[in-house]
């Protein structure tokens, strides 16, 4: 038996493995960009909340993309949350310099709102 055989019918290479021919599949190239934080919970959750979406992309080659965007989408949005926080809350650089404690007190519970937002508009969604 040969080791490799084309099937013209469907325009596939299969491969002898034992007994049985394996189609030769082979996945797209994908551009490789760095995927943070957000990007990486997010695929976590689709691989465990939305399996069929995170096949999908995966073979299409678009997931890294894709985590890529939804990682600068949500750190913009974290950004954009706590600027907005620290203004309507009038947390200032006087507040840092007159009592640092309550200043970083604040920031931190104004930091994990927005985190929890930005978890729930885009990384859990």
């Amino acid at each position: 038996m040969e080791k490799y055989i084309y099937d013209k019918s469907n325009g596939l290479w299969y491969e002898l493995q034992g007994d049985y021919y394996i189609p030769c599949l082979i996945l797209p190239e994908e551009e490789n960009k760095p995927i943070g934080i957000w990007g990486q919970r997010h695929k976590a959750y689709l691989k465990e909340h939305r399996k069929a979406t995170y096949t999908t992309m995966m073979m299409e080659g678009k997931l890294n993309s894709y985590l890529a965007a939804i990682d600068e989408q949500a750190q913009e949005r974290l950004e954009t949350l706590i600027e907005q926080m620290k203004q309507s809350q009038g947390i200032t650089e006087q507040l840092k310099a007159k009592n640092a404690l309550e200043w970083v007190g604040r920031m931190n519970n104004i930091r994990a709102c927005a985190m929890e937002i930005v978890n729930e508009e885009i990384i859990f969604h």
